[in-house]
């Protein structure tokens, strides 16, 4: 089996990874009834996203695929950690109810250690960069920069 081959399935199998954590994430979601307010919608429309834009790239990688997915998903890693930070505003904000003369000493380690996981958004960050690193020096986009006319002012030997 030639390193090429290996290469190839490991791409496959990163982004089948990563297209099954997102898929999973959505039930998950449901499952803990994530849908009371309108930020917790966030991350059901970045898991689709995500989950959409992997399969394309499985489907049919070519450059504009690619190039799609890689800007979809730092959209979803940024929307992972407005996640967490949603989460941690969150527990503090239980914390400073049940204790309001509490200084910030007091409740941060139980804010951190509160009832909406710090972690739980950040399986969309994961996944995310797992898709990312499939990407890397993917065949579609070296082939396209190597085809791609070059403007460069040297003059030519």
């Amino acid at each position: 089996m030639t390193q090429q081959t290996i290469l190839q399935r490991m791409r496959i199998a990163l982004l089948a990874l990563s297209a099954f954590i997102f898929f999973g994430t959505v039930f998950e979601l449901i499952l803990t009834e994530h849908y009371k307010t309108t930020t917790q919608f966030i991350p059901f429309v970045l898991s689709g996203l995500g989950f959409l834009s992997v399969l394309a790239v499985l489907i049919r990688p070519n450059r504009w695929t690619l190039r799609v997915m890689r800007w979809l998903m730092l959209i979803i890693i940024l929307g992972s950690l407005f996640g967490i930070w949603e989460h941690l505003e969150g527990n503090f904000a239980f914390q400073f109810e049940m204790r309001p003369s509490a200084t910030l000493k007091d409740v941060f380690w139980k804010a951190l250690k509160g009832a909406a996981p710090l972690v739980a958004p950040g399986i969309l960050a994961f996944s995310g960069l797992m898709a990312l690193i499939a990407t890397y020096f993917h065949p579609a986009i070296v082939e396209s920069q190597q085809t791609a006319p070059s403007f460069d002012m040297a003059p030519s030997n």
